[in-house]
Order: C-alpha cells, then structure tokens, then sequence
C-alpha cells in the first residue's frame, strides 16, 4: 500500500435518536465486542440520568458541553534530540482532541467500582459539565505537563 495518499476518514451515521455524528463516535467508543445495541442503550440511559442530575433541558447540548469542557488543547511529544529526549509541548488537532476527551471520559467511567456503566457514565458526564472530577483533573494535568515544558517549544516541527 502506497505511503504517499491519506487515509480517507470514513462517514458515520448519526445516531437514530438525537441525530448527532459526535453521539454516534461516543457510543461506537462505549461499544465492546461488536454490541451497539447495549452501547446505545447504555449511552441513552446514562444521557437522562445526566441530564436529570444537571437539570438540563436538551440531554444532547449538555453532553456536547461536558465534552468540550474536557477537551484538551495541548500536550506534549518526545522527541529525541542529539542524545536527548525533550518533551515537546504541540496543540493537538481537533479530532484527536475530541478521541482523547471522549477515552479519559470512557476510562474514567469505567473505573469507578460498585457502579453500573450506566451510573458511571452520567456521573462523569456531570463531573465534567461542572469542571470538576477525574477527567478534568487529566486535562489538567496534560496542560500543566505542556505548561512545564514550554522552554522546548522551539524543537517542534
């Protein structure tokens, strides 16, 4: 296969209920072992219990908002440099903001123990509405990390 073309990224289908790709990517990410009907059904549950929990009118607005609150903006890279290796701070590209915000959410949720996946998911879907929680205090640290290490900024390329 030839290295020079991109890969094409391939379309998703919107989810049936709130007709939203971003939705469609989470519960493809919730999905294990090629089960998207409990993926969704866990994803749709847990959305009410979230937006019960926040008072939230529109359950789809309110998790687009947890998101972007989780969302990082930079992280760093090695980069191996005259026999050194540099932690490198980069801005991280759009779509792999949202992949890493939707994992730490997932990961997290998963995490929490004597939960359903269901009570998991809405409880860090409403950590990171209220900026707050594990999730946000990965972000934070990943900023904190590029934050330390701003004097290498000038080896990214």
């Amino acid at each position: 296969m030839s290295r020079r073309h991109r890969a094409e990224k391939r379309k998703i289908e919107p989810d049936p209920i709130y007709k939203s790709q971003v939705l469609a990517k989470f519960i493809n990410k919730i999905m294990e072992g090629g089960k998207k009907s409990v993926a969704r059904h866990i994803v749709y549950r847990a959305l009410e219990k979230f937006s019960k929990r926040v008072s939230a009118e529109n359950p789809l607005a309110a998790f687009e908002q947890a998101l972007e609150n989780a969302k990082p903006t930079l992280e760093v890279k090695s980069r191996r440099i005259g026999g050194a290796t540099y932690q490198v701070p980069i801005e991280i590209p759009a779509d792999r903001r949202t992949s890493l915000a939707m994992g730490w959410i997932i990961t997290h949720s998963r995490k929490k123990s004597g939960r359903s996946m269901e009570d998991g998911l809405s409880t860090e879907l409403s950590d990171c509405f209220n900026n707050t929680g594990t999730t946000i205090k990965k972000k934070d640290d990943t900023h904190r990390m590029a934050e330390s290490n701003k004097a290498f900024a000038h080896y990214k390329w």
